[in-house]
């Protein structure tokens, strides 16, 4: 049992909220219809083989509707956990104060907190106790009311759209992550949503996917996603460093002179596609000229890089995955930077920026910095995270990671012919923390680019188009 901590003025304010909720009151019809709205969602956050733990649960109304695979709620009225228990028969419940949570032993991949917060005697306080119920994986969803929908909520209570509510707080987004910051949750991001919140023939489902996210400082619920700070770095890792090649003899054999090991080892794997010159018998060559390195070499079974970076992560042995492209235009130096960046912590997903340092001058033609400059704030847009370059080849992440990414690909599709967006979208849908490591970029010394420039730039702008139907438009 953990000792208490409140305050008599914070325990005096929650007695005072829990009377209110023992009344047992049910939702008016335009509350449930704003629950089922949320629910939507809170479910294009959580993936379904999650667990969720939700403080103040209130009657289950939520709760119920997550598509979870195990559910827990926790909530400060009695009545209410009785009420849940009707509408959630598959979830443990129970009758708790979020600032004196007790669940010894238990932790849960998803934590959410929908208003609650709002009512909470000692916001801080809440979230340090969902400290104990977290793990590095752990990632919280609170979600509360923009100030700018005070007057119109009041309106609603006032016509009986909405009960009334015991005297509460009025937290910003700012408010909250000041909070998340002095109690060590990190921000991951912040996902305004939801610009009319009840059921009008249908129309409630055009204005929440079309308009809101066009309209950001305007919708109601703002929803803010962290994780638990770091406390400390991790173990050493092994590191799998894939390199898609095509057309690239003549760097082979200094992608393996260069490339540094980091961590406990690192292995090479050359991943060969469609060739036009001796590019697969150079990689044989190398490997055998290298007995002592670890190199796995293979051919792709499909077309692209994207297919390549998939069959070279299948056959990966390492905790940590690089991806390296053969050109060198991204010096294999500066890997330990990627390596450093996610065994510290500091990010889940390091993404390479081409576009900080000064590059070489006929690294990247003029029209090229000019499309990768108007896709980082596109992208940024649409991860609500900063990617200054979306389209640097240089992606690091844990193989954990990635076979969660991989397990949800069903969402997005095969629809990635380069590999890049597969992984920050999957990234993203996952809610890991994205981190830019600026690289200095150089000019290709052999062969020619396997980039086309407007045939892939009108492909990537339809992916750009597709990935905000999925992730923004929704």
């Amino acid at each position: 049992m953990t000792i208490s901590r409140l305050s008599n003025q914070a325990r005096t304010h929650l007695e005072r909220v829990r009377a209110h909720y023992e009344k047992g009151m049910g939702l008016t019809k335009a509350a449930e219809s704003y629950r089922k709205i949320l629910a939507t969602y809170y479910n294009l956050l959580i993936p379904p083989s999650a667990s969720v733990l939700e403080i103040g649960c209130g009657a289950g109304d939520l709760l119920a509707r997550l598509s979870a695979a195990t559910k827990t709620g926790v909530d400060l009225s009695g009545a209410q956990i009785r009420l849940a228990k009707e509408k959630a028969p598959a979830a443990r419940l129970f009758a708790q104060a979020a600032e004196e949570l007790d669940l010894p032993g238990q932790t849960f991949d998803y934590i959410v907190i929908s208003e609650t917060i709002n009512f909470a005697a000692d916001v801080q306080l809440l979230f340090e106790k969902l400290r104990e119920v977290s793990n590095g994986e752990t990632r919280l969803i609170v979600n509360i009311y923009n100030l700018l929908w005070r007057p119109i909520i009041a309106l609603g209570t006032a016509l009986g759209l909405r009960n009334r509510q015991p005297e509460s707080n009025w937290l910003s987004k700012h408010d909250v992550a000041g909070l998340l910051h002095l109690t060590r949750w990190e921000v991951i991001r912040h996902e305004p949503r939801i610009i009319f919140p009840m059921k009008l023939f249908g129309a409630e489902k055009v204005l929440n996917r079309l308009i809101a996210p066009l309209a950001a400082p305007l919708c109601l619920s703002l929803f803010t996603i962290a994780r638990p700070a770091p406390d400390k770095r991790m173990a050493q890792k092994t590191v799998s460093v894939v390199v898609p090649a095509r057309n690239e003899s003549g760097n082979i054999q200094a992608v393996v002179s260069r490339t540094p090991e980091m961590g406990v080892w690192t292995e090479l794997i050359f991943v060969e596609g469609n060739s036009k010159d001796n590019t697969w018998e150079e990689i044989q060559r190398v490997k055998k000229a290298y007995p002592g390195k670890r190199i796995k070499i293979l051919q792709q079974g499909g077309k692209g890089k994207g297919d390549a970076v998939r069959d070279g992560f299948a056959v990966a042995d390492g905790e940590l995955l690089m991806i390296l492209d053969a050109d060198l235009t991204m010096p294999p130096e500066e890997l330990p930077k990627f390596y450093e960046a996610v065994v510290s912590g500091q990010c889940e997903f390091a993404n390479g920026s081409r576009l900080v340092y000064p590059m070489d001058d006929h690294a990247m033609r003029f029209l090229n910095l000019c499309g990768n400059k108007a896709f980082s704030i596109l992208f940024s847009w649409l991860l609500g995270q900063p990617v200054k370059d979306a389209l640097c080849g240089t992606k690091v992440l844990t193989k954990k990671s990635y076979e969660h990414i991989a397990a949800n690909r069903s969402y997005f599709g095969e629809f990635d012919p380069f590999g890049d967006f597969d992984l920050l979208f999957g990234a993203s849908k996952l809610n890991l923390k994205i981190l830019d490591i600026p690289i200095r970029y150089k000019e290709r010394v052999y062969g020619e680019t396997n980039i086309q420039r407007w045939k892939h730039g009108w492909l990537l702008l339809q992916m750009v188009v597709f990935a905000a139907l999925k992730l923004k438009f929704v």
